[in-house]
């Protein structure tokens, strides 16, 4: 099939029997919580948020800020926070220079600045709100590495950095700011400064050369306790009432003929649900309950590993940075997450670009109860191929160890036809909200979206928003799905290569 046949596949609601997630261990305490269910048209919520990941999440904390009384309800289908944001891969990074050209040439410079600027600036309030609020999640800012694999794409990527610096303020070119990169060329000493094999040897895909690398300010965090920590906060001060395990099936217009009666109600297997406002907070789902929307944002299959390196491994016991390893179509994207007994696990996923056709199946789909096996052959061969085998303990190869796989999981993404996210009031049904679509970048987009969504129920300025976020009949209109924008595929032509994926 085509990605644009895989963009009509129907979407279905979130499966009940998902892959147990690396990070929902243990479990936050708010997991499986349902309140009780308002059903009473002349007592509605306020706001009903469907979705319970950072986005959603993100627009309850936002209107708890603008109004405390608001009554507000989330939805989930599964347990609270087990889609993309509890399957991630805890990478605040957002490599704005891989998409600057393109968006540049698409919107003109004043748009695509406005875009770079809320993906940092999302990364630094990401970082800063989970130290207010004191939630344990492994926050930390740190510089992260971009390891190219192929001439053209890091000539792109120099080309792309350094419009981006002409373009930026001076203060925006300094190192830890937006335009703050510095670049390595091939004969730089990139194999010592971030103990990378001067060649990838994984055995899926035979040699690839190091090229080049960027390197740039991103972060790390523990997506799933940052996002239940902010729904802990939100519940203690009775901002919030959650209903997980509570699949919504449709929304409808309120048929109540009763005084200030509710704009919606919102259909679940339990009973119907009323509220003035309702935001769709479901990401790759969304075509399940907003069928216009259908090929205009697409579900999208990930895939990730942890693994334990040996006591030989070649890279320090706990990587500084995190990580992007790019080739001429796709990516793959790394952290290390310390453990409490000082070594590491490595979080790394993506794989994509080496499946045939782009990686087709994996479009369309809604299951994440199952692995790819290409895929997982791929990603076991990914850290010993990127930072070189383990030392042996012997003269002999045999006796080499490897790194061991401790987990590995799916998630469901979503994907755009245009490669942006869509976020505002649904055209032609009032009350009815989105912020969705983020293409496996949601850690350095939600935050931001969420805040400008809010900002729009309640009319406030938002000159900072890029305008090509928002949804619209005529954006939806022009919809054509061909894969992933950020990948060079055969669909998608000559766009730009991938960005380290959050």
């Amino acid at each position: 099939m085509t990605m644009e046949e895989r963009g009509r596949i129907p979407v279905g609601p979130p499966i009940a029997n998902p892959l147990h997630s690396y990070w929902q261990h243990p479990k936050s305490p708010l997991a499986s919580v349902i309140e009780p269910e308002c059903s009473d048209p002349t007592q509605p919520y306020d706001y009903a948020i469907i979705g319970s990941g950072i986005s959603g999440t993100m627009t309850a904390y936002n209107l708890f800020k603008t109004n405390p009384s608001a009554r507000i309800v989330m939805i989930d289908a599964r347990e609270i926070c087990s889609g993309a944001t509890g399957r991630n891969g805890g990478h605040t990074k957002a490599g704005s220079y891989r998409t600057y050209l393109q968006h540049k040439k698409e919107l003109g410079k004043d748009q695509a600045l406005k875009l770079a600027r809320l993906e940092y600036a999302n990364i630094i309030e990401t970082h800063a709100l989970a130290k207010e609020l004191d939630i344990e999640c492994e926050n930390q800012v740190c510089n992260t590495v971009d390891v190219i694999y192929d001439q053209r794409t890091f000539e792109e990527g120099k080309k792309a950095i350094k419009e981006l610096e002409a373009d930026a303020t001076e203060e925006e070119r300094q190192p830890g700011k937006m335009a703050g990169y510095r670049i390595y060329s091939a004969n730089d000493g990139i194999q010592q400064k971030f103990w990378v094999d001067a060649t990838n040897t994984n055995s899926a895909v035979g040699e690839e050369k190091v090229a080049g690398a960027f390197e740039y300010l991103a972060g790390k965090i523990h997506a799933y306790r940052f996002t239940t920590g902010i729904l802990k906060h939100l519940v203690q001060n009775n901002a919030l009432q959650l209903c997980a395990n509570t699949p919504v099936h449709a929304f409808r217009p309120s048929t109540s003929s009763a005084p200030d009666a509710p704009l919606w109600d919102i259909f679940t297997q339990r009973n119907s649900i009323p509220a003035r406002t309702v935001i769709l907070a479901t990401n790759g789902y969304t075509p399940y309950l907003l069928p216009t929307l259908q090929g205009a944002i697409v579900p999208l299959r990930g895939q990730i590993i942890a693994s334990k390196p040996p006591p030989t491994a070649r890279h320090p016991s706990v990587l500084p940075k995190t990580y992007s390893f790019i080739y001429g179509n796709g990516y793959e994207y790394m952290i290390p997450r310390q453990l409490p007994d000082g070594g590491q696990h490595i979080v790394i996923g993506g794989g994509l670009g080496r499946l045939p056709n782009a990686g087709a199946s994996e479009y369309g789909t809604v299951d994440d109860s199952r692995l790819n096996e290409e895929v997982s052959t791929y990603l076991h061969g990914t850290v010993g191929g990127y930072f070189g085998a383990p030392t042996a303990s012997s003269s002999s190869a045999e006796d080499a160890p490897e790194y061991e796989i401790v987990h590995e999981w799916t998630g469901i993404m979503g994907a755009t036809a245009d490669g942006r996210p869509f976020v505002g009031e649904v055209p032609g049904q009032k009350g009815v909200w989105i912020s969705a679509g983020f293409n496996g970048h949601g850690m350095v987009l939600c935050l931001k979206n969420a805040e400008a969504l809010v900002g729009m129920m309640t009319g406030k300025d938002l000159d900072w928003f890029p305008k090509s976020f928002l949804v619209s009949e005529e954006r939806v209109g022009k919809a054509h799905f061909g894969g992933r924008t950020d990948m060079r595929v055969p669909e998608t032509g000559e766009g730009p290569v991938a960005t380290g994926e959050s």
